[in-house]
């Protein structure tokens, strides 16, 4: 078994969106300026997003680390800081955001 501080990590950022009709901007600024911003400053593996179906106003964005201390590094970073700096210019209140460090603890796949 792997040490645990050698497990794959992800940072899980969980943006709601107070109002539907900022659903379009949203989507297109994240595709386009957040999300390429973070994974650079990050320097996570890889990073993706997607929209709830259960709730339309729900963004999930994916950041993958090699490693749990490359994972809770970001959280304290400058990096993170600048982003979050960013994010509040641009969306203020208009959208609550969490986040979530994740730790891998097993994989499987279809044979």
């Amino acid at each position: 078994m792997t040490s645990s501080s050698l497990q794959a990590c992800q940072l899980i950022v969980r943006a709601t969106l107070v109002d539907i009709v900022d659903r379009n901007k949203f989507d297109h600024w994240y595709e386009t300026e957040h999300l390429p911003d973070a994974l650079k400053a990050f320097k996570a593996q890889r990073a993706w997003r997607g929209w709830s179906q259960t709730n339309p106003l729900v963004h999930f964005a994916f950041y993958e680390f090699t490693n749990l201390a490359e994972a809770d590094a970001i959280q304290t970073s400058p990096a993170l800081a600048a982003l979050i700096a960013e994010f509040d210019r641009v969306w203020g209140k208009r959208v609550v955001r969490t986040r979530e460090v994740i730790e891998i603890a097993g994989t499987l796949k279809t044979t």
